[in-house]
């Protein structure tokens, strides 16, 4: 009986997000190293999600991304982006500073459309299952906002996305359930961001349960930057708990640091977590890429469970 092989699935906040729009094009263009690339190459995840990745609509900075780490040895043959919430405008005073058209008015904090979003790059097919990051925050189930948020009738949930993805590889599916949540600080004694990102890290348990959206009928994974640890620092931390102790879920890396900064210490904020379905053949996190941010790389190996053979039966002999 043939043996599957393992799947790697990664997922990193590396920076490849710049101050202004097409920087990270011209950087990626150019002849100079871009810091972080050697770590994705050295990790050669089969699937990778980046969570702060600037978004172009012709995806320039992410067929770059993908020769630079062809030139590598490290091949992705496909990607997956759309346009993030993150600087998308809304037209509203959100932050209430009686100016229109900051960062944090944005749907997504951002200084440009599309500053710090997502993409996924993988050596296998990739499909779009649905796309939740247009939902309101008011209509997620059991919502914390408050009713009298300055964006009540158009703040979408997600700061950045929410990407319910599914990749094809030889020994099956696995659908990549995505996000990149907001920090749970840098607002004022309403706490405005610790309620949206407790609601943004909840987001996936309602879809696994039925309350939300469809849920994945293929084994899965929850995947990317909740920004917010469950045992330490600011932020609702019953959020992120509730996920490590979801039936449907396993936690490979349990208490294991993610980012250092030098005002918290070490914490844990991005996450591999997947299906129960899934058998975990190895799990870590990196240490942080010079130039790239104080992130590690977190990455885990699986082993798809045994698809249904898809050979016809055969059929019965002739009577007689």
């Amino acid at each position: 009986m043939a043996v599957a092989d393992t799947l790697r699935l990664a997922t990193w906040h590396g920076d490849f997000s710049r101050k202004g729009p097409g920087l990270l094009v011209k950087a990626l263009a150019g002849e100079d190293p871009v810091p972080g690339l050697d770590l994705l190459a050295e990790t050669g995840a089969d699937v990778l999600l980046l969570t702060q990745i600037d978004y172009d609509a012709g995806h320039v900075a992410l067929g770059l991304l993908q020769s630079r780490l062809f030139a590598l040895g490290l091949e992705y043959s496909h990607v997956y982006a759309a346009r993030p919430n993150t600087g998308r405008a809304t037209g509203r005073d959100l932050d209430g500073d009686g100016r229109r058209g900051g960062p944090r008015d944005a749907q997504g904090f951002g200084w440009f459309a599309g500053q710090g979003g997502m993409a996924v790059l993988s050596r296998h097919p990739l499909r779009a299952m649905q796309d939740l990051s247009g939902l309101l925050w008011r209509d997620l189930p059991d919502s914390a906002m408050r009713a009298d948020d300055l964006g009540h009738d158009i703040q979408r949930l997600s700061s950045a996305a929410h990407w319910h993805l599914r990749v094809e590889t030889p020994d099956g599916s696995l659908d990549l359930l995505t996000l990149a949540a907001t920090p749970p600080v840098f607002d004022g004694p309403e706490d405005r961001n610790g309620r949206r990102n407790r609601d943004e890290v909840l987001l996936w348990a309602h879809v696994i349960d039925g309350r939300l959206g469809t849920p994945p009928d293929a084994p899965f994974a929850v995947i990317g930057n909740l920004n917010l640890d469950p045992a330490r620092g600011d932020g609702i931390r019953s959020a992120p708990q509730r996920l490590l102790v979801h039936p449907r879920l396993q936690d490979p890396l349990p208490g294991q640091p993610t980012v250092t900064w030098d005002s918290t210490g070490p914490m844990r904020v991005s996450y591999v977590l997947p299906d129960r379905q899934l058998r975990v053949a190895g799990a870590g996190v990196t240490s942080p890429a010079e130039g790239a941010g104080p992130h590690g790389l977190v990455w885990v190996d699986l082993v798809l469970p045994e698809q249904p053979s898809q050979l016809p039966e055969p059929e019965p002999p002739p009577p007689g």
